[in-house]
């Protein structure tokens, strides 16, 4: 039997910065692209060259006071579907990875299905379908999450 492959894969990466204006600004030039979605604390990049879908996620006060340069966040690869998700999990439970999912979970501004897993050196890696976009800041909402911590497990 062979295994189903993903039809729309391509890789994420997301960044800690201590300040989002200065670096939406940077990789508006380095990229040559405009973001396609700015928040409070977040900034999205849907790029076809190179095709990556690259988020910005601004430190917060206390963690931009730090010295030092920003950090990675998390590394992911964005699919077509749940059904994709779910089957990518699944071959990483099959290789003997630890995951765990987070279904219907609001982040990034979005509703998405994901299932994580981590690294050796604790790198987290993200599988992920976008179920809705663009959703509106809630008031009450701190940061915009983003990171394999901050979502409540679904």
């Amino acid at each position: 039997m062979t295994e189903a492959k993903t039809t729309a894969a391509r890789p994420h990466v997301a960044l800690r910065v201590k300040d989002l204006t200065r670096s939406i600004d940077f990789y508006r030039k380095l990229f040559d692209a405009e973001p396609v979605k700015v928040r409070r604390a977040y900034a999205k990049f849907d790029l076809t060259q190179p095709p990556l879908n690259f988020a910005l996620n601004e430190l917060a006060a206390e963690e931009s006071n730090a010295s030092g340069p920003g950090a990675l966040s998390h590394l992911g690869i964005q699919v077509a579907s749940s059904e994709e998700v779910l089957a990518m999990r699944e071959r990483w439970r099959r290789a003997g990875l630890d995951t765990r999912d987070e279904m219907k979970t609001e982040c990034c501004y979005a509703v998405q299905d994901k299932a994580w897993a981590r690294d050796p050196d604790g790198n987290e890696w993200e599988v992920f379908v976008v179920l809705e976009d663009h959703l509106p800041e809630k008031t009450a909402q701190p940061s915009a999450c983003c990171a394999p911590s901050c979502c409540p497990t679904s």
